[in-house]
């Protein structure tokens, strides 16, 4: 698999371990060439408690591990941004700590570390696109985005609704009852019971937003925007609706004019 004892054993030991969680990859004279994984955080067995997750991906020089490994996170699923940079960094002083020693799995365990520290969501429910606060019911779908469960549940019922009306538009022959629910992120297919789903109460701060109050600046662009339609009303810039006809038949005559002008010329 590689010329490189070291390596051999590495990537035997991480079979050994990881099993069908790794993926190691292979050229056309079946050298290994790269190592990739999904890493999860430590939850036990209870996938559901997992929040987050990466795809991470290890591409071995032909002088690894005597150099460094480059690698890559991608697909990261409920990680901030400086998560993934505080992750990365780790990573970089982890390789350089291992200068001529295999690493793939000290750099597995770091990153299933971090993510185990980091396993609450932190992004924002693309729905109502409030956070998620302690207290607040919320779902995790599973290609790993997450929703509010009472926001969730709105929008299935909107999903269903629309399918719907779309179906009545449709003859008879073309209609279809197999409505499928989708993540409002990534499109993936979901499968959710709405009543379940609309019994969990509305988002913290949605309870707890305050009124909507014009501030003094809009307020004042609401009087700029009334006086700039006033004045483009007078100058004739804006058509009322009991106007369109009288323009309509006025543009018609002109063409009229214009047609019987043409063919006098030709006559």
């Amino acid at each position: 698999m590689h010329s490189d004892e070291r390596v051999e054993e590495e990537l035997e030991a991480l079979q050994a371990i990881l099993m069908d969680e790794i993926l190691i990859k292979t050229d056309d004279r079946g050298t290994a060439v790269a190592v990739e994984t999904t890493v999860y955080p430590w939850t036990a067995l209870d996938t559901q408690q997992q929040y987050v997750r990466v795809d991470l991906s290890v591409t071995l020089p032909s002088r690894y591990p005597d150099v460094s490994p480059t690698v890559t996170l991608r697909n990261p699923r409920g990680l901030d941004d400086s998560v993934l940079t505080a992750i990365e960094a780790q990573i970089r002083e982890k390789c350089e700590d291992f200068i001529s020693q295999p690493v793939i799995y000290e750099i597995i365990n770091l990153v299933k570390e971090q993510l185990t520290t980091s396993n609450v969501p932190c992004c924002q429910c693309c729905i109502c696109l409030y956070g998620f606060r302690q207290g607040d019911h919320f779902t995790k779908t599973p290609c790993y985005h997450y929703f509010h469960s009472h926001c969730l549940a709105k929008h299935l019922r909107i999903s269903r609704r629309i399918f719907n009306e779309e179906q009545d538009m449709l003859p008879a022959w073309q209609r279809t009852d197999s409505f499928q629910a989708t993540c409002p992120v990534c499109r993936a297919p979901v499968s959710y019971d709405v009543e379940t789903l609309d019994s969990a109460p509305p988002p913290l701060d949605v309870l707890q937003a305050d009124n909507f109050k014009p501030s003094p600046e809009l307020r004042r662009l609401q009087q700029q925007m009334a006086a700039l339609y006033v004045r483009q009303q007078q100058r004739g810039g804006i058509i009322q609706p009991d106007n369109s006809v009288i323009l309509l038949t006025v543009i018609s005559g002109s063409i009229g004019l214009e047609n019987e002008a043409c063919i006098g010329k030709n006559t």
